[in-house]
């Protein structure tokens, strides 16, 4: 019915003359019109006044939503602790009738939490004056706003300029097409054109909000709609965080990071210490600035890190707009991450490729037993969507999306939402890929799953992903702290949660259990052969030890392991019981969906609960650790298990050639002389980072790829619609 886009210049023709008009002003409906096929309706949101107050401080961070026949047409931007905001925003509207008034609702955006309603107006199209396709006549129009649930709260205006034209007979293609354009502007509107990084160092004298005299601190920060909260330093007023992250910017002219610091408590409401600002307009790019901001309503100072860098290579495109279908394109990016450009660029690894084409057999979401279904694709923080394709279980969206890969281990999300019209959208299935995993250019079937991952929902999607990476790069990028998401799901407690870690954790725990009955038993002689063979190996080993024989070890173990596997003697098993533990979890899911109004008594106890969760965490970290180990030496990711030879085999020559003495030497001046070198050096370890990159048990059975039904397949679909 009607398109739209979101413009920072005015659309067509300039405006000449201005009108002053209420939304009484006069109607069209006295005079009888011929219907043109369609309208063009050009918006101005000008300012509001007089706003209605939402948050503690006595101020909103308001934006408005245009919506046409329950479809939402526009959105604008948000201005901060503003009840009289000023936009001076754009938007061009194409309507192929005049019944349906234009929906025009406030918010206020609440960080973290569902945003606050501040009022709605309709403008009844049929009340506008019509212009002539080469004479604008701007009207002015001042919507007073109104919650239908209290009808006599004063809540403010809106003042709008519209501009009503209808487009008629030889210009009829003509707008068609600039309704095409208008509609490719607006699905790439939430393109970021740069990256903000962000170091968050230190904090300085902040405010004491214990009893203890002193606070559990943590930072989050909102730029628009992306979010990052910070780790939590327990008991001190001069917490080192040393983290770092990145912000996508969508504005060239920058935009304003909101910042604030906060008191974990334990079973109540945390403490507000203080907030701050970073107006980015002010920082010149490609250049890192060091900001230390006083916290205002509070104590105390914040040290960070603020680089803000042109866009990575991202974009948008129909399916016959390919970049790697292009010769010259793919010979570029070839060369951009070629074996000859290793130290170019560290952090741009390699390039990805995305054709989402189409989805079959979706759940039906809606009342009339169809969905409105759009898809999302994200890698990490980047976050790209289809459009919708409205009132259909097979969509085709035929869209080609790019990423710029900074983790070769990252993992694609792609997933498959309803849209609806005044609600969060519905989900209906999702598929997880690790990029290593890909096959470049092949179409495939992806089985959607559940939220959780661990089994197939309704539905398949086709895919076509491609993968171009710089190996040495990935391998140098392993070693570093993996990017953590914006803000990732508070962790819940949960029965079947804590059953599992408990489970997971004694079975790392029963393998070194059983290794040391193993070699108890060879001290008791319960078998002599056996005893007598490790009494000689022991000797051996003892008399010959020398330091270098510890990575040559595993290095053989890896090896061996390998040589199985390709022999075909794969001892590796299918996880069945990881598998049966995730469905009993999802089956505990649904049924605290269906039962959330009933809390039971360790709901209600919040102190407890924070210990029982911290118990359920440290619990997955033990059995995560112990399952990464055992799955580099299974080869479960081949790059990374390659990875671990080549690093076995520097450490073995190395400690062959140098003397100990030496190695301890040169690593205790590094980390002596770390921070006199890079004072805000962000601390890792190595180790940790690889194994990070490693999947536990749990994310192996999420990544599997579930088998598609053959009816699937596109030739039996040809042969069906033959049939």
């Amino acid at each position: 019915m009607l398109d739209s886009c979101k413009l920072k210049s005015a659309c067509s023709l300039p405006l000449i003359y201005n009108k002053k008009i209420n939304t009484s002003g006069t109607s069209n409906a006295d005079v009888p019109l011929a219907d043109p096929g369609m309208y063009q309706l050009d918006i101005t949101l000008r300012r509001g006044q007089s706003l209605a107050a939402r948050d503690r401080g006595g101020t909103s961070d308001p934006y408005v939503k245009f919506k046409i026949g329950g479809k939402e047409v526009f959105r604008s931007k948000i201005i901060y602790k503003n009840l009289n905001p000023v936009w001076e925003e754009k938007a061009c509207i194409l309507v192929d009738h005049l019944r349906e008034p234009l929906y025009v609702k406030v918010f206020d955006y609440d960080f973290g939490l569902q945003d606050d309603f501040m009022g709605s107006a309709f403008l009844d199209l049929t009340q506008l004056e019509l212009n002539s396709i080469l004479y604008y006549r701007p009207m002015d129009v001042t919507l007073t706003l109104k919650d239908p649930h209290y009808p006599d709260h004063d809540l403010g205006v809106i003042l709008l300029s519209v501009v009503l034209t209808p487009k008629e007979g030889e210009h009829k293609d003509v707008f068609q097409t600039q309704s095409l354009r208008l509609s490719d502007v607006h699905r790439k509107s939430h393109l970021w054109r740069g990256i903000v990084s962000i170091t968050l160092i230190e904090g300085r004298d902040l405010k004491a909000m214990d009893s203890n005299g002193l606070s559990d601190p943590y930072v989050k920060f909102r730029l628009g709609h992306q979010k990052y909260k910070s780790k939590i330093m327990p008991k001190t007023l001069n917490p080192q965080w040393r983290e770092q992250f990145d912000f996508h910017l969508y504005e060239e002219r920058g935009g304003i990071i909101d910042i604030t610091a906060w008191d974990k408590d334990a079973g109540k409401r945390d403490d507000f210490i203080g907030r701050c600002q970073v107006d980015l307009s002010a920082l010149s790019r490609e250049q890192t600035h060091k900001l230390e901001l006083q916290l205002e309503e509070g104590e105390g100072h914040l040290v960070l890190l603020v680089t803000l860098t042109a866009s990575a290579t991202v974009s948008i495109s129909d399916l016959s707009v390919n970049s790697l279908e292009d010769q010259k394109e793919r010979e570029e990016i070839l060369k951009r991450y070629s074996p000859l450009r290793i130290f170019h660029n560290l952090k741009d690894v390699g390039f990805l490729q995305v054709k989402v084409i189409r989805a079959e057999g979706l759940m039906a979401a809606d009342v009339t037993g169809k969905s409105d279904p759009f898809c999302v694709v994200e890698l990490n923080n980047d976050r790209l969507l289809t459009h919708t394709v409205y009132k259909n279980l097979n969509p085709d969206w035929n869209k080609v999306f790019t990423f710029n890969i900074k983790d070769i281990h990252s993992v694609l999300e792609v997933t498959v939402y309803d849209e609806d019209r005044d609600r969060s959208a519905d989900f209906l299935g999702k598929v997880a890929i690790p990029l290593l995993s890909i096959q470049n250019g092949e179409q495939k079937a992806y089985v959607l799953k559940n939220k959780q991952l661990t089994g197939p929902t309704k539905g398949v999607i086709y895919l076509e992903i491609d993968v171009i990476f710089n190996a040495v790069k990935a391998s140098l990028r392993t070693l570093i702290p993996k990017e953590q998401k914006y803000i990732e799901e508070e962790n819940r407690l949960s029965k079947q949660l804590l059953l599992r870690n408990f489970i997971r954790t004694k079975r790392c725990v029963m393998v070194l259990v059983n290794a040391a009955y193993y070699v108890n038993s060879c001290f008791d002689w319960d078998s002599p052969p056996r005893s007598l063979a490790a009494f000689v190996l022991f000797l051996f080993v003892v008399w010959n030890f020398e330091l270098y024989m510890i990575p040559l070890v595993l290095l053989l173990l890896l090896t061996w392991n390998y040589f199985l596997i390709i022999s075909g003697k794969d001892n590796r098993q299918r996880d069945t019981v990881v598998e049966d533990m995730l469905e009993d979890e999802e089956e505990e899911d649904d049924k605290d969906d269906k039962d959330s109004e009933k809390k039971g008594f360790i709901n209600k106890i919040y102190a407890i609960q924070e210990v029982c969760i911290s118990v359920q965490n440290i619990l997955d970290e033990v059995a995560s650790f112990g399952e990464r180990i055992k799955n580099t030496f299974n080869w479960t990711v081949p790059f990374l298990s390659w990875l671990a030879i080549v690093a076995l085999c520097m450490f073995t020559v190395i400690l062959y050639f140098i003397p100990l003495r030496y190695i301890v030497l040169v690593w205790g001046i590094n980390k002596f002389t770390k921070k006199l070198r890079c004072p805000y050096a962000i601390d890792n370890n190595e180790l940790l980072d690889f194994l990070s990159r490693v999947p536990s048990d749990i994310q192996v059975v999420q990544y599997q790829e579930l088998k598609p039904d053959p009816s699937h397949s596109p030739c039996k679909r040809k042969k069906n619609n033959l049939g």
